[in-house]
């Protein structure tokens, strides 16, 4: 389902910039964002680094790349 979304000029262009440099579309930067921001507030006490390799982690082990951890 798509939903038309009313975003201001300036979010719009820094999300372009971004989306060059993470080579995703501007719709696909703005989704991102929103996801990043929607597990922060769901983890307050999980930092962006944090939530970036646990998201890494997720789609690795989807893609059958996993290996057994080792503490210490």
């Amino acid at each position: 389902m798509t939903t038309a979304v009313r975003i201001t000029d300036n979010l719009a262009k820094e999300a372009k910039i971004f989306s060059k440099i993470d080579k995703r579309s501007l719709t696909g930067q703005i989704e991102h964002w929103a996801y990043i921001g929607k597990c922060a507030e769901e983890n307050p006490d999980l930092t962006y680094s944090m939530i970036k390799d646990i998201l890494i982690g997720l789609v690795e082990l989807e893609q059958g790349e996993s290996s057994e951890y080792e503490f210490g």
